[in-house]
């Protein structure tokens, strides 16, 4: 049952990351926590990913445009390595609700003000995006939302958007470390971790052959619902 739970956990975050470019760990950690602690489903969630993010990172890396990665990557790094010792600390609970009220409204407002969507954000906004994400990446292993759309307003394509994954795949190896030396991820994880990677690739394949049908104001769309939707599970 336990193998059972990853590999469906692998398979839907998969098939949502390669819909989305983001949300994967937000649908893992809606089942890993009944086999895993939190911390560890965060890790363990992450890792899984691996394989699908490289694939989205290789099939559009003539897209990839470092320079709008290093400074976002630096800030949201350095505040998740400071939260990843925080879960033991913090109100949890809170927390989670406070998140799910910020995408809610997110949400909300960018799928009612559709004049405003397509531009870059002010650099303050985008700095709260970066802080926000990095810690509650460090909690919860959830970092995607903001930054989706950080990027997504940077984007006037698909394979453009996906620079967000290059993004995704340095985050992956430096938390993992962090994770590692604290010892939240261990040796005994990786046959979990192995089993939802090949539910992850395989969803990701499955949303490869969807997404290349979408142009980017539909991919648009779907990211604002999906926000959403995550908010209200942060909710409930």
């Amino acid at each position: 049952m336990t193998w059972l739970i990853v590999a469906l956990a692998g398979l839907l975050g998969g098939t949502v990351q390669g819909l989305t470019g983001f949300g994967a760990v937000i649908m893992m950690m809606i089942l890993l926590p009944n086999i895993l602690p939190i911390d560890q489903s965060a890790g363990v969630a992450g890792v899984m990913m691996l394989g699908s993010v490289s694939t989205l990172v290789y099939r559009y890396h003539h897209a990839i445009k470092f320079r709008q990665i290093i400074l976002p990557f630096l800030i949201y790094a350095s505040v998740a390595t400071g939260s990843v010792h925080l879960g033991h600390v913090l109100d949890v609970h809170l927390l989670r609700l406070l998140l799910g009220g910020l995408l809610v409204g997110l949400s909300l407002y960018f799928t009612l003000n559709h004049r405003g969507n397509t531009q870059p954000f002010p650099w303050y906004v985008a700095g709260c995006f970066m802080i926000v994400s990095g810690f509650f990446n460090g909690l919860f292993g959830i970092g995607g939302p903001l930054m989706a759309l950080y990027f997504l307003s940077l984007a006037h394509s698909m394979p453009e958007y996906l620079n967000l994954q290059t993004f995704f795949l340095i985050d992956t190896f430096y938390i993992t470390s962090i994770r590692v030396a604290n010892g939240i991820l261990t040796m005994q994880h990786i046959p979990l971790i192995l089993i939802g990677m090949v539910g992850a690739v395989t969803g990701t394949v499955i949303a490869s052959h969807v997404v290349t049908r979408l142009n980017i104001a539909t991919i648009k769309r779907i990211i604002y619902v999906f926000i959403g939707l995550s908010g209200l599970y942060y909710l409930l």
